[in-house]
């Protein structure tokens, strides 16, 4: 029997065979890769062209103007031409390399937690920020496909934006008081954010933070589970108080396995992107797959850039044999699609998946 996308995305989820394997193109194309789709193919939207069985949704920032309103202050510094703020007040400067960007922290020179207690966040009450969401959902599920609920860089990464890298980590040890203040904040607007996504009925909770790099964790696992571990776990709850059946996904680029049965505790169920420069994906479905399901595992860094069109649709092919046994796999590149990889590349992806996905 054919299933529609959603159903077959949840039942991917649910670690049950679907009809077919379903597929996302995650975090899209880049700039100039989509300027060659646009060109090739007359479209402007990937994922309505190829039919991908998932949307997103996501809370709508303040507007720009009151952004800078609200941040100026932390920004007393000329800044360039073209700048840009995120909805936290983080400023954005924009290179020449396609949409990689620098960020300005405006709590980088803090010193007293007093700063950390009266930094503006956005605000979860505000219903211009959350008001679409239920309809949003609802007009993308009545065409039968899958919602997932945006609210990446969770804590860790917003913290971080917020406060500066290396400021937030000696934080951890040498300024407690101020993590925990950050942190708290964050949860707690996140906590709202989540209620809200779960009672607009999404069918996927995307959460995550870039906690791992290609060779480890970024903080030791114990610090994550200090730190990061407890405020995540509430989120989670939050959620699934209102929604039971919600999936929660988590996301952090890196070699993330040090934390893996903690976020299986936590009721993560999908885990995202599982890099294979990194991690393997075949070992840790044979590990952890009767309790996580898997969106990724086809390598941005190696396979979609730098093989052959045939290496592309063997490693698809090897993926839905091993990851997708059994179901508990939603196929996709594991990050953006950079200008490196070749049109032919993507091609391959999208037609391997249609020849091998089939249960």
């Amino acid at each position: 029997m054919s299933l529609t996308p959603r159903q077959r995305v949840i039942a991917a989820l649910n670690r049950e065979e679907p009809d077919r394997v379903p597929f996302e193109l995650f975090l899209g194309l880049s700039p100039s890769l989509m300027e060659t789709f646009v060109a090739r193919t007359g479209h402007l939207d990937p994922a309505e062209y190829w039919q991908a069985p998932v949307r997103s949704v996501s809370h709508r920032p303040a507007p720009a103007f009151e952004l800078w309103r609200t941040y100026a202050a932390y920004y007393p510094e000329q800044l360039p031409t073209g700048t840009g703020i995120s909805t936290f007040g983080v400023v954005q400067t924009y290179g020449s390399a396609e949409h990689f960007v620098r960020k300005l922290c405006p709590l980088r020179n803090a010193t007293r937690v007093e700063e950390a207690v009266d930094y503006p966040l956005p605000d979860a009450t505000d219903p211009a920020r959350y008001a679409h969401l239920r309809p949003a959902t609802r007009a993308v599920q009545a065409r039968g496909l899958a919602v997932q609920g945006e609210l990446y860089v969770t804590i860790f990464e917003t913290a971080w934006a917020i406060r500066g890298f290396e400021e937030m980590l000696a934080d951890l040890v040498l300024q407690p008081d101020f993590a925990e203040v950050l942190f708290d904040r964050l949860t707690s607007l996140r906590l709202s954010q989540a209620r809200q996504m779960a009672e607009a009925g999404v069918d996927v909770l995307r959460l995550g933070d870039d906690v791992a790099s290609q060779t480890g964790m970024l903080i030791s696992p114990a610090l994550w589970r200090k730190w990061f571990k407890p405020r995540m776990a509430r989120i989670i709850d939050a959620a699934r108080a209102i929604k039971p059946d919600i999936h929660i996904f988590y996301h952090s680029d890196g070699d993330c396995r040090a934390i893996v049965p903690d976020l299986i505790e936590i009721g993560v169920t999908v885990l995202n992107p599982v890099q294979p420069e990194c991690m393997d994906p075949a070992e840790l479905k044979q590990e952890f797959g009767h309790r996580l399901a898997f969106w990724g595992t086809v390598g941005t860094q190696s396979t979609m850039p730098h093989g052959t069109p045939a290496e592309v649709r063997a490693v698809v092919k090897e993926r839905i044999e091993t990851v997708g046994k059994g179901g508990g796999l939603l196929i996709s590149p594991t990050h953006t699609l950079e200008p490196d990889v070749p049109w032919e590349n993507l091609i391959a992806f999208i037609e391997a998946v249609e020849e091998f996905g089939r249960y």
